[in-house]
């Protein structure tokens, strides 16, 4: 069955994320060791699919998350204003003058080529939005003003003991209210090293499952979290087989009923600069898979993130599964072309490359 999406017109929002937004230091062709100076972005998993949303897609969405009311709280700020993504749900911290008590997280991350990977060094801890605790947001009050979709993901709910509390505090209410839910699993092993590890990473994963629509993530996200295995895939994701991903989503709509659509990122990384890229998407008991491509990477960072918004901007607009797939394979890819965590894609582009048209230079 088609999900219940409420209506445009009743709602003041098509998307809210729930989710920690970092400034991301940039060394461009340098190392993060070796770097002299370095490009300021905003990022953050369930942000990003926010602001792919709004600036790619032209959707109204919004952020609910917490920043130190510092200069650098408003850096952070000034980038997200330009991204466009609505702010009236930010919880500012008041600070302490040197972040004793709360901080604003920092994200180092350098892009890789050929034979050397990509690298992020997180600066997070103690962070104002992993102190969030459940009652200190009144989800109620958000999703009564009506909301279409709500994102959470993996990321959010592995900042703290009591970040998870909080997600399943909001997909409840979000369910309350008649707004689908979705999560991206994002597993970051950095995240759940000093807080029990995979196996932490599992329980918490699995209760918050319970109460999502849609659930995205790629081979990694979905055995890391949820103890899912796909056949036939080494520890270097090589050799990636659409069959094998499609009996792992049988098994996990088997047991979460709940959940209706799985978006999953199929990513064959023979170097740091070509990926083999797609997508399959499952819903009422079919598979849909996007065109595979070679892609030539500039910043792979936040391409899982820019498929969520487009298969949720896909499944919002009414394109159908087989649509809602492309457009976020295509959204997805595009924004690997470009640096930063967020997309720089315009739906031009997005409906260019998913009507199967080429690179020819536009005058």
């Amino acid at each position: 069955m088609p999900l219940a999406l409420r209506g445009t017109e009743e709602c003041l929002f098509d998307e809210v994320s729930l989710g920690e937004v970092m400034i991301r230091l940039d060394p461009g062709d340098r190392r993060i060791h070796t770097a002299r100076q370095f490009n300021v972005w905003e990022g953050g998993g369930e942000y990003n699919v926010a602001r792919g949303l709004r600036r790619c897609f032209g959707m109204r969405t919004a952020v609910v998350t917490a920043i130190v009311d510092n200069q650098v709280g408003r850096l952070l700020e000034d980038l997200m204003l330009q991204g466009g993504v609505d702010l009236r749900w930010v919880r500012w911290a008041p600070f302490d003058g040197i972040g004793r008590a709360a901080r604003n997280g920092l994200n180092f991350t350098e892009a890789g080529f050929g034979v050397r990977g990509a690298v992020g060094c997180s600066d997070r801890g103690h962070s104002a939005v992993s102190q969030l605790k459940p009652g200190d947001i009144d989800f109620d009050a958000i999703f009564s003003q009506g909301v279409r979709w709500f994102h959470c993901g993996g990321i959010f709910a592995g900042l703290s003991e009591t970040t998870p509390q909080v997600a399943i505090e909001a997909l409840v209410a979000a369910k309350r209210h008649g707004t689908v839910t979705s999560y991206d699993l994002n597993y970051r092993p950095s995240l759940w090293k000093d807080i029990g590890g995979q196996a932490k990473a599992q329980e918490v994963n699995k209760e918050i499952a319970k109460y999502v629509d849609v659930m995205i993530g790629n081979e990694e996200d979905f055995s890391a979290c949820l103890g899912y295995e796909v056949e036939g895939v080494n520890e270097d994701l090589v050799g990636l087989d659409p069959e094998s991903f499609k009996n792992m989503i049988r098994r996990v709509v088997k047991d979460y009923p709940n959940i209706q659509v799985v978006g999953t990122t199929l990513r064959e990384a023979t170097s740091a600069s070509v990926n083999g890229w797609s997508a399959v998407l499952y819903q009422d008991g079919e598979f849909h898979q996007a065109a595979t491509r070679e892609l030539w990477i500039y910043d792979r960072v936040g391409g899982g993130d820019s498929f969520a918004s487009g298969l949720i901007y896909g499944l919002l607009t009414g394109k159908g599964p087989a649509g809602a797939v492309a457009y976020g394979a295509a959204h997805g890819a595009l924004a690997m072309t470009t640096p930063g965590d967020v997309s720089m894609a315009t739906l031009k582009e997005v409906e260019k490359l998913v009507g199967g048209s080429g690179a020819r230079v536009e005058r």
